[in-house]
């Protein structure tokens, strides 16, 4: 009677348990789904409502992204140019920040030097200071530097992060010193051990991380904005579909078109890594 009291409550647990997470997931999926079908819809369809509103749409237009991929989409603005020059500043900002970052994570994991400590904690507190607040600042810091509409503003400030170095170094505490160790003896040097040695070790920390950067990239909107205004060809994809916002603010099928083609990467690398991503989110809870 006992094993049939408990296996019931944990068929209970169970089914309370699935129905949260069906009704969490469907809040979240609720967008995409939303948008998949009015990205084909015209704007009588998508401003529809019921009993006339018809959630596929009644026939199938491809008007929305026609516009999206003109050439003439909104002053200077190019979907394509945008979305190809947000891929090349992600892609960059990814490789360069874990460069810098795996560096950095390496030397205060294994290297021994006067105001270690100092710094170290000095890059721990920038954690704790929202971004926002030192925005104007760093916009003075740009345009005093002569770094406003180019690429350079759009990678460089956000490259370094002590929450990624962070992570970095407490991954390589958990590397046994002895492999270093070995390596010293046979004569290599630090940049051969750390290429050698650790860095094979940290693909499932780099792709976390790197998937992290990445999005971040992808999805600035703010900085872009602030600082990217005279040159419209490298303006970034969230600009151009808040533009495209106040543009056609009574066509939302244009928006959605143009929001549903800005997911395709980050959706695809989600599908690609995402073993790496949950191997990742595993890794940060043990350390």
């Amino acid at each position: 009677m006992s094993n049939m009291k408990i296996d019931k409550n944990k068929l209970i647990k169970t089914i309370i348990f699935s129905i949260i997470i069906i009704f969490v997931v469907a809040i979240i999926l609720f967008p995409i789904i939303y948008m998949l079908p009015a990205a084909f819809k015209n704007k009588r369809e998508i401003w529809a409502i019921p009993p006339d509103y018809n959630w596929w749409p009644k026939v199938f237009s491809l008007r929305n992204f026609k516009k999206v991929l003109s050439d003439n989409l909104v002053n200077d603005y190019n979907f394509l140019s945008s979305f190809g020059s947000t891929a090349l500043v992600s892609v960059v900002a990814v490789v360069s920040s874990l460069i810098v970052n795996m560096f950095a994570a390496y030397v205060f994991a294994n290297f021994e030097f006067r105001g270690k400590n100092f710094l170290w904690y000095y890059f721990l507190i920038t954690m704790f200071i929202p971004g926002i607040t030192i925005l104007l600042t760093s916009i003075r810091v740009v345009s005093v530097l002569q770094m406003t509409d180019t690429l350079a503003v759009l990678i460089i400030p956000g490259l370094v992060s002590a929450y990624n170095i962070f992570f970095f170094r407490q991954f390589y505490f958990g590397i046994p010193r002895s492999l270093e160790e070995a390596a010293i003896i046979d004569g290599c040097s630090r940049f051969r051990i750390f290429f050698k040695v650790f860095f094979p070790m940290s693909v499932t920390p780099m792709v976390i991380i790197g998937v992290s950067v990445f999005m971040g990239y992808w999805n600035s909107f703010m900085w872009p904005t602030l600082t990217i205004v005279n040159n419209s060809k490298i303006a970034q994809v969230m600009q151009v579909i808040r533009v495209l916002n106040s543009t056609y603010s009574g066509e939302y099928g244009i928006v959605i078109a143009a929001t549903l083609l800005s997911i395709i990467i980050p959706l695809t690398l989600f599908a690609i890594f995402q073993k790496k991503i949950i191997a990742g989110i595993a890794i940060s809870g043990l350390k």
